[in-house]
């Protein structure tokens, strides 16, 4: 019994330990959620997406992001919170995600993009149990940051749909960067000050467009 009870301890451990890492964290309602940061691709604000007939409710539509066809998921009507209107902060998240043996992009819609934590293993819970009839699978774990706690998701069990695999094209046929020579931490460090200049340029971009707007009504 008290060897079982090691091994298990152990398990849990190396499992948290799987875990650490930079995460991406977001708004929803209320709520802070996580995403790994190297399945982040970049952050966009949000654009004109042209619905699609007899899709699912959470399905949002479809984008062209520089020639390349992504569907896009508004993650409120996903997770059953109630949709909220657009604001200067909402952003489409672009996550890389694998079906199937099939790697393609996603846009996921979230009500602001807040910043980028690395959370030690130590410091990642599993997701809680509710029974059978709530299921938590896409629930990485709970990541504790100070008195916060932040929703780590799994993303593709997130996102896991045929509707995404027949809307999206496969990722591997367009460029994606590669992760520099040094492993997980480089790569996720480069990934990191690549999303942070996304987001400085889109906040940049922003900035214009509404002083532009300024200037036009004050003629």
């Amino acid at each position: 019994m008290a060897e079982a009870t090691v091994q298990t301890k152990g398990s849990c451990a190396g499992s948290a330990l799987a875990k650490e890492g930079k995460y991406l964290t977001f708004a929803l309602a209320h709520e802070e959620y996580g995403l790994e940061i190297l399945k982040v691709r970049e952050i966009i604000g949000y654009i004109e997406v042209t619905a699609v007939p007899q899709t699912p409710h959470y399905v949002k539509g479809v984008i062209n992001l520089r020639g390349q066809v992504i569907p896009v998921i508004d993650l409120r009507s996903k997770f059953g919170i109630q949709t909220a209107e657009v604001t200067d902060e909402t952003c489409i998240i672009v996550v890389e995600i694998t079906q199937a043996g099939r790697k393609f992009n996603t846009g996921i819609i979230v009500d602001r993009v807040q910043e980028v934590l690395d959370i030690a293993g130590e410091d990642i819970e599993e997701a809680p149990q509710f029974g059978p009839s709530v299921n938590t699978d896409f629930i990485l774990g709970m990541g504790k940051v100070g008195q916060s706690v932040k929703i780590l998701l799994d993303i593709n069990k997130v996102l896991s749909s045929e509707v995404l695999q027949n809307l999206a094209p496969s990722a591997e046929t367009t460029p994606t960067p590669k992760a520099p020579v040094g492993g997980k931490k480089q790569g996720a460090a480069a990934k990191d000050a690549a999303l942070k200049d996304s987001a400085a340029k889109d906040s940049t971009a922003r900035d214009s467009a509404t002083r532009d707007s300024a200037t036009k009504e004050q003629s």
